[in-house]
């Protein structure tokens, strides 16, 4: 038996942040992660590290004088290095604290207070007085005829260890995973065909919005199916057929690779849950308060676990909840996040916060909508950029920003500026007159609110 103050299931960004709080307060601390390939978690070893490097990678392939198969085993490669790099950083940043122990091995609840690991070489129990979930998601497997059987088929983690380019890539899903994937592949050189069952293309997206970026992805000849339904899969020589039905016509299509990119779901497998007071909702996310803390008085949900939007940051901002409700006042709680912005990284980046179109409608709130083609941005010009489309919501009473989405080149960093003044409840004509540097896209916000009638 094998006692802590504190024991961190999962080796996440808001988990592995915590326990260094929590070991500079003097708590003897224990990190279970179940895969040495996981220090650091989901972001760092197959999530936005090492995609985001695939993306910059396929963004200078048309630079190179490679063949697009060695450009691609070169980025794969590249990109290994990288996360290598950090995932040996992450663990030691942790295990080398004098009150910290890392320990691979799987983590099962026994009670609200014990645990029982196995590692490759041993079982044992190991009991806190308070434990925090860090575990992340996995991707949602959909059921799907001759799945089981067929080979050629990854997730958005297998895919990234493949070493060969696909001549054809097949994505299941429509989502921003699957997007992205198909825009960098594109890139790479690949033949892209994207199926998706929504009705509409990005239904989320106001459909100026989400036709621009239709558009787009259509000129790499990347190809869109939407309102469609994959009924079967089926190997074939080289690679896999995927039938599937489009206003109740049936076609076929032949990829080397298919991706399912159909969602992730909390990752809640072997903990043993129901051993504990711990709750899951129907959609298999740990139940918790404003604070995080679960239905157990002595266990904490951070991360995408507990059914909050899959972000990295957002599993930091969790550890600061959960930091504030141990050693602070406990005065900051979900309720007080604020606006979250997010970025889809296809070529262009899509971004957001806030309210768009579609949503204020829906709530029935009054606005004032402005837009603009990237086009217009000197600097999208410069680099060759010019695709895109940016907009924004105002509040016609307060003058404040309710929205905006940019879609665009370096829209990943724009959207920050953006949040800063819808956090401070500044008005829009903030933006509109900040004195930008020159040439950049962040003063494309100056032409964009200045458009307020």
């Amino acid at each position: 038996m094998k006692n802590y103050d504190a024991v961190i299931i999962g080796f996440g960004k808001g988990g592995k942040t915590l326990a260094s709080e929590l070991s500079k307060h003097g708590k003897k601390v224990a990190v279970i992660e179940k895969s040495p390939k996981m220090y650091g978690g989901t972001c760092i070893n197959i999530a936005c590290i090492p995609t985001k490097s695939l993306v910059h990678s396929a963004d200078k392939k048309q630079y190179s004088t490679a063949s697009k198969e060695e450009f691609y085993t070169k980025a794969i490669a590249q990109k290994d290095e990288l996360t290598s790099f950090l995932r040996n950083k992450n663990f030691h940043m942790l295990d080398d604290q004098e009150n910290i122990t890392v320990i691979t091995g799987e983590a099962t609840f026994l009670s609200d207070n014990k645990v029982q690991v196995k590692t490759s070489e041993e079982q044992f129990e190991v009991t806190a007085k308070q434990f925090f979930l860090n575990t992340g998601a996995r991707p949602n497997i959909p059921p799907i005829n001759g799945l089981e059987e067929a080979y050629h088929i990854y997730d958005s983690t297998t895919l990234q260890e493949r070493e060969e380019l696909p001549e054809k890539l097949i994505i299941i899903g429509g989502g921003y995973i699957g997007l992205e994937f198909a825009s960098m592949y594109a890139n790479f050189g690949s033949e892209v065909t994207i199926i998706d069952g929504n009705e509409e293309f990005l239904p989320k997206e106001d459909r100026d919005i989400a036709e621009e970026a239709k558009k787009i992805l259509e000129m790499k000849n990347i190809k869109i199916v939407t309102k469609s339904k994959v009924e079967s899969v089926k190997n074939e020589e080289d690679g896999v057929v995927v039938t599937y039905t489009e206003n109740n016509n049936s076609t076929k299509v032949f990829g080397n690779v298919v991706l399912l990119a159909t969602g992730r779901k909390p990752n809640i497998e072997n903990l043993g849950l129901e051993n504990t007071t711990v709750k899951v909702n129907d959609r298999g996310a740990v139940v918790v308060d404003d604070a995080l803390k679960t239905t157990a008085n002595n266990i904490w949900a951070l991360g995408d676990v507990n059914g909050g939007p899959q972000f990295t940051y957002i599993s930091l901002d969790d550890y600061r909840i959960v930091k504030n409700q141990l050693f602070g006042g406990g005065s900051y709680t979900k309720k007080k996040r604020g606006n979250i912005p997010y970025s889809v990284f296809i070529d262009p980046v899509l971004s957001h916060i806030g309210l768009n179109e579609n949503m204020a409608k829906e709530k029935g709130i009054a606005y004032k909508v402005v837009s603009m083609p990237a086009a217009g941005i000197p600097r999208a010009r410069i680099v060759e950029q010019t695709n895109g489309l940016l907009k924004a919501l105002i509040d016609p009473e307060s003058n404040e920003i309710l929205g905006c989405t940019l879609f665009c080149v370096e829209s990943s960093e724009m959207i920050n500026i953006v949040k800063l003044a819808m956090e401070a409840k500044l008005p829009y004509t903030f933006l509109r007159d900040m004195v930008f540097t020159h040439p950049t896209m962040s003063e494309s916000l100056n032409d964009l609110f200045s458009k307020v009638e």
